[in-house]
């Protein structure tokens, strides 16, 4: 876990407002007919524009530049030529490396007019994440953090993934610490001034279990409902948090 300096932190904004835009090109463009391949080659060529590179390109071997997860896909969906249909959610994930910092975010985007359960599930995941934010201050526990997005969630009658959980980021796409979507108040690790956290929750409309798919990689849920995700990174300040990512609502 490690402290960022003014110089570092104000590269890491700068990679948060490219990763902002590129975000908002992805959500004009998600309708029904686009593929997700289309969306992982919009995002390389904007992230390549503007002079960073995609975090997820070749991570452990991951094809793609962005994670793309439709419906009861939970996280880590590899683009491909599948169309998006109407009434189906896409989470689109993406991260960024800007002059030597990694930037990561994500969203759970409807496809044309969706159910009014999944429109639910997607706004109590949004929710649950803001809720779990204000937590976020020098001396609060990560604990404070998992425990304030699990009531969210499941509040609404939704149930939180458990097996993949937020993380530090900087230097490296993953640090420590690791940030579960549950958790009791109180406990873990103390959030520090200057600590650079990706908070992400994942909500799913049915059980929590989850199994992953035959290609290594895409995350589902094992009952085949759907699932939401949505992250920023932030930076821990003396009184609350600074969002690196200014994504529009």
């Amino acid at each position: 876990m490690t402290q960022k300096t003014k110089e570092e932190i104000k590269i890491m904004k700068e990679g948060g407002k490219i990763l902002a835009r590129v975000m908002e090109s992805l959500r004009k463009t998600i309708k029904p007919g686009v593929t997700t391949g289309k969306l992982d080659e919009l995002a390389e060529a904007l992230i390549l524009k503007y002079n960073a590179k995609p975090s997820f390109l070749g991570y452990h071997g991951f094809p793609k530049s962005i994670c793309a997860s439709i419906n009861e896909e939970v996280v880590h969906g590899i683009p491909s030529d599948k169309e998006l249909k109407e009434g189906d959610i896409v989470s689109l994930d993406v991260g960024i490396f800007y002059k030597g910092f990694h930037t990561d975010a994500a969203a759970t985007f409807p496809v044309g007019k969706i159910s009014k359960n999944d429109k639910k599930l997607i706004d109590v995941t949004k929710k649950s994440l803001l809720l779990g934010l204000k937590e976020i201050k020098d001396g609060k526990r990560v604990g404070d953090i998992s425990f304030s997005v699990q009531k969210a969630i499941e509040k609404q009658g939704f149930s939180v993934v458990k097996d993949c959980t937020g993380h530090g980021i900087g230097k490296n796409l993953h640090e420590d610490p690791p940030i579960p979507n549950f958790g009791k108040r109180g406990e873990g690790p103390v959030l520090k001034e200057g600590y650079t956290l990706a908070i992400e929750p994942m909500a799913n409309a049915g059980d929590f279990l989850v199994k992953t798919a035959e290609d290594g990689w895409t995350i589902k849920t094992l009952d085949g409902k759907k699932s939401a995700h949505f992250e920023l990174t932030v930076l821990v300040k003396k009184r609350g948090y600074e969002n690196l990512v200014p994504i529009k609502s």
